[in-house]
This record gives C-alpha cells, sequence and structure tokens, in this order.
C-alpha cells in the first residue's frame, strides 16, 4: 500500500494544508513537492500569514491530496497525511527543497525569493488513504 501512496504523492502537486491554533482550524490550498519517499512534503508561505502564526504555535497539520476531478466520485482516493511542519532551517536542505518546489511549481520563484518567504517541511508521521467510499489504508510511519 505504501507504494499507491507514494504514487499518489507524486502525482499530484496542490494539497490542502490543515493548521490549528486555540482550538481554531484553518485551511489552505497550497502548492506542494515531495521527497522521493515522501516523506518530507515542501511548501512556501509568507511568515506574515496566518497559517505560519498557526504553524509557529502548534506544528501539528495535517494534508489532503485527492484525486477528484480525474475519476468518478466513486472512486476518488483521498490521502490524509498527518505530520509535523517547521520552517527549514539548514540551508542546504532549504535548497534542495526550494529547487524541488521550483521543478514542480515555476510560478513559486518570487514566493520563493521574497524576504518574507518561509520554505516549511511537513515530517510525515502518518498516511490514511481512502479508495473509494469504504476502502480505507492507515498506515503510521516509524
Amino acid at each position: 500500500m505504501l507504494a499507491v501512496i507514494k504514487q499518489l504523492v507524486k502525482d499530484h502537486s496542490i494539497c490542502v494544508l490543515a493548521t490549528s491554533r486555540d482550538d481554531r482550524p484553518h485551511c489552505s490550498l497550497m502548492a506542494y513537492a515531495a521527497n522521493d519517499e515522501a516523506t518530507e512534503i515542501y511548501l512556501v508561505t509568507l511568515t506574515t500569514t496566518r497559517k505560519y502564526a498557526n504553524l509557529s504555535a502548534n506544528p501539528a497539520v495535517s494534508l489532503l491530496i485527492d484525486s477528484r476531478g480525474e475519476t468518478d466520485r466513486a472512486r476518488v482516493q483521498a490521502l490524509t497525511v498527518e505530520g509535523s511542519c517547521a520552517p527549514i532551517a539548514d540551508a542546504d536542505r532549504r535548497e534542495r527543497a526550494r529547487q524541488r518546489l521550483v521543478a514542480a511549481h515555476p510560478h513559486l520563484g518570487e514566493l520563493l525569493a521574497h524576504p518574507d518567504g518561509a520554505i516549511l517541511v511537513v515530517t510525515v508521521t502518518a498516511f490514511l488513504l481512502l479508495n473509494g467510499l469504504t476502502e480505507a489504508h492507515h498506515l503510521t510511519l516509524a
């Protein structure tokens, strides 16, 4: 099942990021890129956003990656990614993430170069894959 999950992550590039602060959820549509193992997902945002403030207070996040619009609704795949999100502090690691983001999303160049831009990494702890309406697979990463 991990191979199916990795392929879903690689085949898509847009997700919904869910953050929370003081028990108030917030969702953001985000462009993303992932490492080859799909254990790290890279995002970029401005440090002046609500999502960044939420992440600073509470790094626990979930992402939703799905196949709607690609198949009939009875066969849609929906992948919930659980993890922890933080800005990438290491310059070399940040540059590798930046390169992946630019390769997947050339239009993000301006945001990635913005002085208030922050490259984030979601370190994945678990996946929940829904295939259609009733088939669910949960995978916790060690």
